[in-house]
């Protein structure tokens, strides 16, 4: 082979990343997105303890729909620890609206849950020489996670790049990708339903039944639910009211 050809060779080769996915329709956006704008998509789940046990089904539904070069599921436990309504035996908060969403940490908020998960898909992206890791995190429609806010996302980029041989040694840069940060719930599912996403394979729910109906009264439903009235897109999520 001629080094002209090699070199057009090269020139096809796709940028790896490694994208984050709950199941759920922020993550899942994101892995639309990451794969629209030409990333070879590696994605990781984590069953980490959580009560909710339907959102790892709709990430593998969802990364079999879209493609993906690869998908694992890690597992860890963060029960031992508790603090959360998500990992323990907290009742979920429910409310009758979206206005009636506290501007407090809630209660499910699971203690240092993205910065667990990030250190894991740095290490594989590391391994893998990926550019970027994508995750859902979102600063508008949000339920008010410490771990989903602009500041946290760039100090935890110049740690990433402070703490691996690639960023070290200035082969790779490693961006934190957050494309929703600054995107409203309808915003988001605007973008996603013009990708292709089929929301109905996600699941946002804290407190689903035992068929994997989303209860429709705890925060991220009714987030949820606003996002599909104010884009003015039918909501295929099934509720257990119906």
């Amino acid at each position: 082979m001629s080094k002209t050809t090699a070199h057009n060779t090269n020139l096809h080769i796709k940028p790896k990343a490694v994208v984050l996915l709950s199941g759920g329709l922020d993550s899942s956006t994101t892995l639309a997105i990451a794969s629209a704008e030409g990333f070879d998509c590696y994605v990781m789940s984590f069953r980490y303890g959580q009560r909710n046990k339907y959102e790892l089904k709709c990430a593998m539904n969802i990364a079999k729909s879209l493609d993906v070069k690869h998908h694992t599921i890690i597992d860890i436990d963060l029960r031992i620890f508790g603090g959360s309504a998500l990992t323990s035996d907290i009742d979920v908060p429910k409310v009758v609206s979206h206005t009636e969403i506290s501007d407090s940490i809630p209660i499910t908020y699971v203690p240092a849950r993205n910065t667990i998960f990030l250190s894991y898909a740095l290490a594989w992206s590391e391994v893998l020489g990926a550019d970027a890791i994508f995750i859902g995190v979102n600063a508008i429609d949000y339920s008010g996670y410490p771990d989903c806010r602009p500041e946290y996302i760039k100090t935890y980029q110049t740690l990433a790049n402070l703490a691996t041989q690639t960023g070290v040694e200035g082969k790779t840069k490693l961006k934190i990708q957050t494309p929703l940060i600054d995107k409203t719930k309808a915003e988001i599912i605007q973008i996603g339903s013009a990708l292709g996403v089929d929301y109905s394979r996600t699941l946002s729910c804290y407190d689903p039944d035992s068929e994997g109906r989303a209860c429709g009264k705890c925060d991220s439903c009714h987030l949820r639910r606003k996002g599909f009235e104010d884009a003015g897109i039918p909501d295929p999520t099934r509720y257990i009211e119906g």
